[in-house]
């Protein structure tokens, strides 16, 4: 029921992804179970292979995230957090309101024993054909030291089980390579990242490496990762309204990776953008059973024991 384009689109997604899982995955859908059985007979699936959970009084993106969550306890997403923590899915993704979907992250599901902060990673396309995790993108405007240091582990662990990098390398995103470059918050992280033992880190690095393979996690606060991550997608946007098509530029289409997972919670929880079409949410959906086929969440558990 997030979707900008209403029940439809994710509709749509599911009886494609549906097609691709066969009976090796079982969706649940939670929402306006009528418009869903419809939609689903319109897409050409059968509403029996799926479950269809009901829901009521969704949260909207006008909505306030933290009220909404507790005022709205039947809503999609308050029902989705609910399964996840009783053990009924094993993973919840959505295209809603992302403030609701960190509130419940957080206050619902709650953080991995020993997680400062639970953070957003978004990957970036590099000029080799490999992706590098761009983290934190908006979680967290504001961080200490340790949270930055940790952010390396949470980021490393990812680009290692879920997109299989041997040993990632970790850098600090700053405005120079050098050690004492930075502002004292990233002079302070550098010095924890170099002592810490549990990833590989690479130093500082800067904005023009985020395309190189310098790097394959870079680390900021959530306020300088969304200013990083908005400005790849106009630019992307300006290109395309343009009319040019390089292949690597079109690497840059969000509509390629669908969602990505809150790093440090006690569940796997998905978020995807609103405007996302058909496609786009079924590849959120198909990378959904890949982070929980990793068992990251165990990883990290592990990781921080």
């Amino acid at each position: 029921m997030g979707s900008d384009h209403g029940p439809a689109v994710p509709i749509q997604a599911v009886a494609m992804a549906a097609r691709e899982f066969g009976t090796e995955v079982h969706l649940v859908l939670i929402g306006h179970a009528e418009t869903i059985r419809d939609g689903l007979i319109a897409a050409g699936a059968d509403p029996g292979a799926f479950t269809i959970v009901p829901s009521e009084n969704d949260i909207t993106f006008n909505d306030n995230a933290t009220k909404a969550f507790q005022a709205k306890p039947k809503s999609s997403i308050a029902i989705g957090f609910h399964l996840l923590k009783e053990g009924k899915v094993d993973a919840f993704a959505s295209t809603g309101n992302t403030g609701a979907m960190l509130v419940g992250s957080i206050f619902s599901i709650k953080p991995i024993p020993g997680v400062i902060r639970p953070c957003i990673p978004s990957v970036v396309p590099k000029e080799n054909g490999t992706y590098g995790i761009l983290v934190d993108v908006g979680a967290n405007a504001d961080c200490k030291a340790d949270v930055l240091v940790q952010f390396g582990l949470l980021g490393a662990m990812l680009a290692k089980h879920v997109y299989h990098i041997a040993d990632p390398k970790v850098g600090l995103l700053n405005i120079g390579e050098e050690e004492k470059k930075g502002d004292l918050l990233r002079q302070a992280t550098f010095e924890l990242m170099r002592e810490q033992q549990q990833y590989r880190f690479i130093g500082n690095v800067e904005g023009r490496d985020l395309f190189n393979g310098k790097a394959d996690v870079y680390v900021t606060d959530g306020f300088t990762g969304n200013v990083v991550l908005k400005a790849v997608e106009a630019f992307h946007d300006l290109l395309e309204q343009r009319g040019v098509h390089e292949p690597f530029f079109d690497r840059f289409n969000y509509e390629n990776y669908g969602g990505l997972p809150v790093l440090g919670v006690n569940g796997n929880v998905i978020i995807g953008h609103g405007i996302s079409n058909a496609t786009t949410i079924k590849n959120m959906i198909l990378f959904t059973r890949e982070v929980v086929a990793s068992r990251l969440n165990d990883r990290i558990r592990e990781a921080l024991t």
